[in-house]
């Protein structure tokens, strides 16, 4: 569903009222990338890009997902974790059962305060298929990167379309945003607009084998100019979900 502006940015903002909590950078040995907390039937997971996964060194601890105040620190060292990432190369997405992140958090004597993006809002195969080929409003909630290396909540407005069997971004997006979670509407029959997780944004032009053809106040990014086939794959959240492992 292309939204109108005014719509989008009523939309951008509760997204980062109700979901913000959802959100942590990863610090890699490479660029950096955003992470998010996944609310499952089957467990609780954190989700990123595989290419993330793959080099991710630390996940920075943002002060209003953790309690008491100040004493998480600044970030966790995912090698203190016993277990890691279960990475899907043919998705390009990797998952982190959450239990060893709350059991490192009360080994500190802290605790997690999020707020997981439920997978009631997952995108269906329908949903996809009601898209049609597009345009549609995505909303991606990132962390990107501040010029004093802060990673400052930001929201980005762009399109999606389908392109062949994937959902593409047309727009390049700035550093620090590959990993984050992409949102979208969708109406119902009753002409009830409802939210949309649409997927995991992967690397620009990066698409995986399987997806080839056949409250905080946001800082808003400014819509970058679009890029004819090219922009970031997403990798679609039906799938991400049929593929997680055992929590």
């Amino acid at each position: 569903m292309l939204l109108e502006p005014d719509a989008e940015d009523e939309v951008a903002y509760e997204l980062c009222q109700l979901l913000g909590r959802a959100i942590l950078p990863v610090d890699t040995a490479g660029d950096p990338g955003t992470a998010f907390f996944l609310g499952h039937p089957a467990g609780e997971f954190l989700l990123t890009a595989d290419v993330v996964a793959g080099q991710a060194q630390r996940l920075g601890l943002r002060s209003s997902v953790t309690e008491p105040a100040g004493v998480a620190g600044v970030s966790l060292p995912l090698a203190d974790l016993p277990v890691g990432w279960s990475r899907d190369v043919r998705l390009g997405v990797a998952a982190l059962p959450t239990g060893e992140l709350h059991g490192y958090a009360a080994g500190q004597g802290w605790r997690w305060r999020v707020q997981p993006v439920p997978a009631a809002v997952a995108v269906t195969t329908d949903d996809l298929d009601a898209f049609g080929a597009g345009p549609v409003t995505a909303i991606v909630l990132a962390l990107g990167v501040g010029g004093d290396g802060s990673r400052p909540l930001e929201v980005a407005v762009e399109r999606a379309v389908r392109d062949g069997g994937r959902l593409r971004i047309t727009a390049a997006l700035p550093a620090g945003y590959v990993g984050a979670p992409v949102f979208g509407v969708r109406s119902d029959a009753a002409g009830e607009v409802g939210l949309r997780c649409l997927g995991v944004l992967l690397p620009a032009d990066e698409a995986p084998a399987d997806d080839a053809p056949n409250g905080e106040a946001p800082s808003r990014e400014a819509s970058s100019d679009e890029v004819p086939g090219g922009g970031h794959p997403v990798a679609t959240l039906d799938r991400v979900l049929a593929a997680l492992p055992a929590s």
